[in-house]
């Protein structure tokens, strides 16, 4: 878990590997990919959930969030109302495309190697990690998930446990997710005033429910002087009389904090 530092012709030819590598796969793998948006809602509501689009970060100067937000209306447009049949996989990447200028995008904020840079799309992270979060809480099976390598800021104010988001970038650090079951899900994904909303719906009631939680959460002091905190994501699956049916191993997540551990709440280094 020591950082690494790579040289910068490496990490350019490394990305234009990873990109165009993504690119052939997309266009001549054998995946089936969801592309078919849906105005109507499909009836039942499989889970929903919203985050908060404004959270007052140490040194982050608030102009980056608002920012986000008009990044998050652009690639909601592309999302929302994407039906998943059955069979078929969510690529978050395919179908937003590459954040671009043109197509008005506009500087946000953007995690790099344990700190934060401005870059065009910045901010889109919240909206793969709200998704994901969502699926965990629905039969479909999440077949690309990436974590955050670091802990950039703390989190007093978390209502999720550590380590349950997926950080993005295009377009080979993908979140997708397949369809396993027998019926469509639809992502249907808004913004409020205050809010990034998301909800997955189908067209049957749900027969189970989930409930998602850490295990094993720990932090640790490295032999190179810093910090690495643990976890273990499970997920208890309950029937519809509200039965313990499944206790299910989900992920494991380890990341360097970029604060020290001790800090009182909110004072990031």
């Amino acid at each position: 878990m020591k950082p690494v530092k790579r040289a910068k012709a490496r990490i350019a030819l490394g990305k234009i590997y990873y990109t165009y590598n993504r690119y052939l796969e997309w266009y001549f793998g054998n995946t089936k990919f969801a592309r078919k948006i849906e105005i109507d809602v499909l009836p039942y509501t499989a889970f929903k959930h919203e985050t908060p689009l404004l959270r007052q970060l140490k040194d982050v100067d608030m102009w980056l969030q608002y920012n986000k937000i008009v990044n998050l209306r652009i690639a909601v447009e592309r999302l929302n109302g994407i039906i998943i049949y059955p069979g078929e996989t969510f690529s978050y990447w395919r179908l937003i495309g590459k954040p671009t200028r043109k197509k008005g995008y506009i500087d946000g904020m953007m995690l790099s190697n344990g700190t934060y840079k401005t870059g065009i799309g910045g901010g889109l992270c919240q909206l793969s990690n709200l998704i994901y979060w969502l699926a965990l809480h629905t039969p479909l099976k999440v077949t690309e998930r990436h974590r955050h390598s670091y802990d950039v800021f703390p989190g007093s104010n978390r209502t999720q446990p550590f380590g349950s988001g997926a950080t993005c970038f295009y377009n080979y650090l993908d979140l997708r997710i397949y369809n396993p079951t027998e019926q469509p899900y639809q992502l249907n994904i808004y913004l409020t005033d205050d809010y990034l909303v998301g909800q997955w719906n189908t067209v049957e009631k749900s027969l189970y429910s989930y409930e998602v939680y850490e295990k094993e959460h720990r932090i640790t002091q490295e032999y190179w002087g810093g910090y690495v905190r643990h976890n273990l994501i499970y997920r208890r699956v309950f029937n519809c009389n509200g039965e313990l049916i499944n206790d299910e191993y989900v992920v494991e997540n380890y990341a360097i904090m970029m604060y020290q551990p001790l800090l009182e709440s909110g004072h990031a280094i």
